[in-house]
């Protein structure tokens, strides 16, 4: 099999790419932990949402409440269940 320059040089920018989402990714997870601090010491209120969230959680219909979260924030579906997830575990 034979490999020529053009192979490897779209290889080599995937693997930039995929390093730099990689990365972005990690950096987004800190600015938000950093929000979330300052949030909390600035004693910003949470989402309005929350309040129905937790509502749904309460009545076992946490698949509506994904939904939910999915159609008013804007996440994708791990987020979405990263986020009830997180609701989930403060309540208790």
């Amino acid at each position: 099999m034979e490999y020529n320059f053009m192979d490897f040089l779209i290889v080599s920018i995937l693997i930039y790419v995929l390093i730099t989402v990689i990365r972005l990714e990690g950096r987004i997870k800190g600015i938000r932990y950093a929000l979330d601090q300052i949030s909390k010491k600035a004693g910003v209120p949470e989402k309005p949402i929350n309040n129905e969230l937790r509502e749904l959680i309460r009545k076992d219909q946490e698949v509506q409440a994904v939904k939910e979260v999915r159609e008013t924030l804007g996440l994708s579906l791990v987020e979405a269940k990263q986020y009830i997830e997180a609701l989930k575990a403060a309540e208790k």
